[in-house]
């Protein structure tokens, strides 16, 4: 079993401009918070330093968007610490061919990542206020390549798998069948499991010859 304990926050965010880029801030963060604690895959690395992540936070928080820490984005929900959104992508070892579905687009921070790597990313969000600032914010920086949908992620999306690899932001008190269904042959899924409002367990689901293995 592959895990790691974190206390979990997730994602959300309005849509903000801003004159600086913050470019020396996100290869501060990436060398010092992201690279130094193991952190090799290459295009994770790139990625990370190209998306523009004072974009996908509240504008009173833009100072602290290179932070290694989660911020409030508003409903209850955060956005990600980014050593944990690289630690997720680097897990999944996504590929430019891939198509890959996400669980809890929040404020899009993390699909923005995947979406610099992969073909297709299809994300799901279930509070709908998220969903459509997400939606607005992925389009107007231009992430032609990611799909928002509003609904429930634990059911997955059917109708667009099977998926090369699943995302899921949102802790799950048990890994949902519908996701490990809609997971193609070969395939892995990162998913938090345990209580949302304790220290979960970051699990590496992997699916071979028809078999699930933890």
């Amino acid at each position: 079993m592959k895990y790691l304990y974190v206390l979990f926050a997730f994602l959300i965010l309005p849509w903000s401009t801003h004159a600086q880029d913050y470019k020396q801030e996100r290869e501060k963060m990436v060398s010092e918070q992201i690279a130094k604690r193991g952190i090799k895959h290459v295009q994770t690395l790139d990625a990370m330093r190209k998306v523009e992540r004072h974009l996908f936070v509240p504008p009173g928080n833009m100072q602290m968007a290179y932070a290694d820490s989660p911020l409030a984005i508003g409903y209850g929900q955060t956005i990600s610490q980014p050593y944990i959104v690289a630690y997720m992508t680097q897990i999944i070892e996504p590929k430019p061919t891939h198509k890959i579905l996400e669980i809890g687009t929040g404020s899009g921070y993390q699909a923005a990542v995947l979406a610099e790597i992969v073909d297709k990313v299809y994300t799901i969000e279930i509070v709908p206020e998220l969903g459509e600032t997400a939606t607005d914010r992925l389009r107007k920086l231009g992430y032609d390549n990611v799909e928002v949908i509003k609904a429930d992620g634990y059911y997955g999306l059917e109708e667009h798998a099977p998926f090369d690899a699943i995302v899921v932001t949102a802790a799950s008190e048990h890994i949902p069948p519908s996701l490990i269904q809609q997971l193609k042959e070969g395939g892995k899924m990162i998913i938090p499991v345990g209580s949302p409002f304790l220290v979960q367990t970051l699990m590496l689901v992997e699916k071979k010859k028809g078999k699930v293995s933890t």
